[in-house]
């Protein structure tokens, strides 16, 4: 999985007269839990952009002003409710041999033949909670659609994976296709191309019999 360097400074107080004035200067306050005691560091507000506002799934790599570097991923975020700006983050220390659980996004490739006949298609879970090693885990899931018809479901006993766990019931549905008022049923259509192709074979050869039975005659 790709990774998002973080540069921050360790916190030397963590009362609430620090954690404003961090804040009110552009940073935001942050720990990182997983090692022997929490992390208390902050970075730039500026820094987290492309590791909380995206669709991706990144890790990231703190990189402290003494030197210390940590493997982690974002475990819990805080935004002002009105403002929307980062207060505080939490990080996960990340050790090779210790699984981790992540939210991992679901990426949709093809084109449901459901869709086309005027199905609509529902994105049930953009994205799966998994538990992997940290080596394992994937930047996203991808999910093939191209044989989703109208009434048919992708759940998540079709995604198993020796990678990793995916933390959700077995009959999770993931991406359906439910009928519309406009749709039109898959087996239906196909019928009606048969239909339409006996008719057109019966109407190119359907003066050959009658010539032979007038010569029979």
């Amino acid at each position: 999985m790709k990774s998002i360097t973080i540069k921050g400074s360790q916190r030397e107080s963590v009362g609430k007269v620090s954690t404003k004035a961090l804040r009110n200067a552009g940073k935001v306050p942050c720990v990182l839990y997983g090692g022997d005691t929490p992390l208390h560091f902050s970075a730039d507000e500026l820094a987290f952009r492309h590791l909380v506002y995206t669709p991706n799934a990144f890790t990231a790599v703190i990189e402290l002003e003494d030197g210390q570097k940590f493997d982690a991923v974002l475990q819990d975020i805080q935004f002002h409710p009105v403002t929307d700006k980062i207060l505080h983050i939490d990080f996960y220390q990340l050790f090779k041999d210790k699984p981790v659980t992540m939210d991992i996004p679901i990426r949709l490739e093809g084109n449901s033949p459901g869709v086309r006949n005027g199905g609509r298609l529902l994105f049930r879970k953009r994205k799966l909670s998994i538990k992997s090693l940290p080596d394992l885990l994937p930047d996203f899931i991808t999910i093939d659609i191209s044989k989703l018809k109208i009434g048919g479901t992708i759940a998540v006993e079709t995604l198993l994976n020796d990678d990793y766990t995916i933390l959700h019931p077995d009959s999770t549905a993931v991406v359906q296709v439910k009928a519309s008022r406009t749709s039109v049923d898959d087996e239906e259509e196909e019928e009606i191309e048969g239909e339409e192709g006996t008719e057109a074979t019966a109407a190119e050869g359907g003066d050959a019999p009658a010539a032979e039975a007038e010569a029979t005659e």
